[in-house]
């Protein structure tokens, strides 16, 4: 609250604030909150400047305190000196010993101590190039290629093909086409499910009109934490639990699309062929959701939380008499997370094995992985980073063609060129290549391998059979480590002579 001089009846009072400057900056303050939000009213406000000033938070400037009475006037108040707000701690700054100052006895004990402040040097390139060429002799010389600086767009398409490529790992598939439509598959909600979430996990919505209506999450509140849910001040009676999951059931039985959307039906119920695997599943759930739109999101979120914390609520009273809490929360929201568009019967079966999976595992199924955004985050860095190209390297024609397209083509043809090199199953490819250190029979078994996995890749690199033979270690020739093997006459037996003894 910003604080400054005011007069009133001739006479001046230093660092203090009138009713209505207070009620604007909270009233002001309160709508921008999103605990609260546009609807609180100044009256509510000016009721909690009242309480404010029965606590002794702010007082009147003339001392007077505990029989006034707060209103929206011209009045003055101020902070006490002994209100209960708190001011933030100072950091203590860091204590510095001065220099001893050295004595004619003991100067190299003293000077050894001292540590003189030297300023860093700052490498150039010519500079490196001189300390390098002397060190290890003449180098050849190299230019430093600065990469196109990324788009927004570059940045979302990253995150949309490395979300892809890791399902494809952990499906073990040549592509994700047969499982879902690529191009449907937007990487600005990816992004946003990642960054965009509060200290609980749940994704926070830039639009307000996209958010689950007030009486929904207060009702949703009520049920996960029962029966600690007096404070919520709602009316409590008999059957109030079943009323209030009522409208919660009807709420979502009436969206048109369910929480994980007809396009991605098939790849989760691909994931119901891993559940088997626990680790390997969860994490397929795991980047699987975070293709899903951010309002499905958190739809998503806030309503496994609720469903699993009231079946394992033993105090939570039965909400259905034919069936318990548990299977009724199945039952109730299956079809609503996940059912197919032409097959009901099949989806509705399906979804409830899947929804019993993520209700064991919500907290862990509908949380960020941290290795899957590390990793995303290194290769965006990756991509940025400067490189240095030396004639006659792999890099230098691939930049050699991207730098000499017209100006007039598209972002999108130079930054493919740019990323074409880093392709990680072309770069894998090529460390198998490499290695001299594998066998020609275990160099030989991972190209099959990989052949298997990627043939188109694999067929690009190695067309024909002549470069397959090309890369392969020759046999090294076998030389016997026993020479009385190669004897022509044959083999003595062993006799103990005078030699053998020295």
């Amino acid at each position: 609250m910003t604080q400054k001089k005011h007069r009133v009846h001739f006479k001046t009072y230093e660092r203090c604030f009138t009713a209505t400057e207070a009620v604007d900056w909270l009233h002001e303050l309160l709508q921008c909150n999103q605990n609260f939000g546009p609807e609180v009213t100044r009256s509510q406000t000016i009721q909690l400047l009242k309480k404010f000033l029965k606590n002794h938070v702010i007082e009147d400037v003339k001392g007077r305190w505990g029989r006034e009475d707060f209103e929206d006037n011209s009045s003055l108040y101020r902070f006490p000196p002994t209100s209960p707000l708190k001011p933030y701690p100072k950091r203590p700054h860091p204590k510095v010993d001065p220099l001893p100052f050295p004595q004619w006895t003991d100067e190299d004990s003293v000077a050894s101590n001292i540590r003189i402040p030297v300023k860093p040097v700052v490498m150039n390139s010519e500079m490196w190039y001189k300390r390098h060429s002397i060190a290890i002799g003449e180098v050849h010389t190299c230019q430093l290629v600065y990469r196109r600086e990324l788009t927004a767009a570059n940045i979302e398409e990253i995150w949309k093909s490395r979300t892809l490529l890791r399902l494809q790992r952990i499906f073990g598939l040549d592509s994700m086409d047969d499982v879902l439509d690529t191009k449907q598959m937007n990487g600005k909600h990816i992004m946003h499910n990642v960054y965009n979430v509060n200290r609980q996990g749940i994704v926070v919505m830039d639009d307000r009109a996209k958010e689950l209506p007030h009486w929904l999450l207060s009702a949703m509140k009520c049920l996960a934490n029962w029966p600690n849910c007096s404070d919520m001040k709602q009316p409590m009676y008999l059957g109030f639990e079943r009323d209030v999951f009522k409208t919660i059931a009807d709420y979502y039985s009436s969206l048109q699309e369910p929480l994980l959307t007809f396009p991605l039906f098939d790849v989760f119920v691909n994931i119901l062929g891993l559940l088997q695997k626990r680790l390997v599943a969860i994490e397929a759930l795991q980047v699987c959701s975070l293709l899903l739109p951010p309002e499905n999101r958190r739809k998503l979120q806030l309503l496994m939380r609720m469903m699993a914390k009231i079946s394992l609520n033993r105090e939570m009273p039965s909400l259905c008499d034919a069936t318990g809490n548990r299977a009724l929360m199945v039952q109730t929201f299956s079809r609503c997370v996940l059912r197919s568009k032409e097959e009901v019967d099949l989806g509705e079966l399906l979804s409830t094995k899947l929804v019993n999976f993520m209700m064991d595992h919500c907290q862990d199924i509908l949380t960020v992985p941290t290795s899957y955004k590390s990793s995303v985050e290194a290769y965006v860095a990756h991509q940025r980073r400067v490189q240095i190209k030396y004639p006659g390297a792999d890099i230098d024609s691939t930049l050699h063609h991207a730098s000499i397209q017209p100006q007039g083509t598209t972002h999108d043809y130079h930054y493919q060129k740019v990323s074409k090199p880093l392709d990680p199953v072309k770069v894998a490819l090529e460390e198998i290549i490499n290695n001299t250190l594998l066998s020609s029979k275990e160099k030989k078994k991972k190209l099959k391998q990989f052949q298997r996995a990627h043939p188109q890749v694999y067929k690009e690199r190695l067309p024909t059979p002549e470069s397959e033979a090309a890369i392969l270690p020759e046999k090294r020739s076998l030389k016997s480590q026993l020479s009385f093997f190669t004897l022509k006459r044959p083999f003595q037996s062993f006799q103990r002579t005078r030699s053998f003894r020295m």
